[in-house]
């Protein structure tokens, strides 16, 4: 999970594997795989930032790697 801070400066919780997009237009909009979209005030190199590093600490990015490396192999 990602801390993000609403427009309204309340705290929210964002599961990072359900962002779709990020986009800064000039608010941030953070969109999900449900396509809720949620004004953030962070801006979205932050977001991005947060998400590859939540991404990390669970290791997404390591079997990501380990899959395409077996599909080449093959």
């Amino acid at each position: 999970m990602i801390s993000v801070t609403r427009i309204n400066g309340s705290t929210l919780w964002l599961n990072a594997l359900m962002i779709e997009t990020v986009e800064e237009t000039p608010d941030t909009y953070i969109t999900l795989i449900t396509g809720k979209r949620m004004i953030v005030l962070e801006k979205a190199a932050e977001v991005i930032s947060m998400v590859k590093h939540y991404n990390q600490e669970i290791g997404v990015n390591t079997s990501t790697i380990k899959v395409q490396q077996t599909e080449e192999s093959s």
